[in-house]
């Protein structure tokens, strides 16, 4: 299917997607794809829903290896408050291919816990997702399967 919309030439748009394939910037990827709306389009190394691991989410989010000292509250002003990083997405989406496949709860928490929204479509859903909520200036990242 072929998308048209008025967006911004600059940002990374799907522009179509079909079986086997997702075209963004009128671009096809035959692979699994992780982007945002600026910056580049990576290879997302998952072949299908089972293989999506935390590390998988992480990265296409592009974030660091959190390392949590486990005993930090003692040393914690009650406070203060982490600040968000401003360049952390708001929403991950997901796309799983031509079927949705929800992801276990302990895959998805640490994202979540990092205030990430963390949404399972299929791909198609994911695509025309990704582009209303770019359009709407959101700090979005689609991580699609193409199977």
């Amino acid at each position: 299917m072929k998308l048209h919309a008025d967006v911004n030439p600059s940002l990374n748009t799907v522009t179509a997607y079909g079986p086997g394939f997702i075209e963004i910037n009128r671009v096809q990827f035959t692979n699994a794809v992780a982007f945002g709306p600026e910056g580049d389009i990576d290879d997302w190394p998952a072949l299908s829903a089972q293989d999506i691991s935390t590390a998988l989410l992480r990265q296409a989010c592009r974030l660091a290896e959190v390392r949590i000292d486990p005993m930090a509250f003692l040393d914690a002003d009650e406070s203060a408050t982490s600040p968000r990083d401003p360049d952390q997405p708001e929403v991950l989406l997901v796309g799983t291919g031509a079927r949705q496949h929800l992801l276990p709860m302990d895959i998805l928490a640490p994202l979540m816990r990092q205030g990430i929204g963390v949404e399972c479509m299929t791909t198609p859903a994911a695509a025309r997702t990704y582009n209303v909520l770019m359009a709407e200036g959101r700090r979005v990242i689609a991580a699609l399967l193409t199977e």
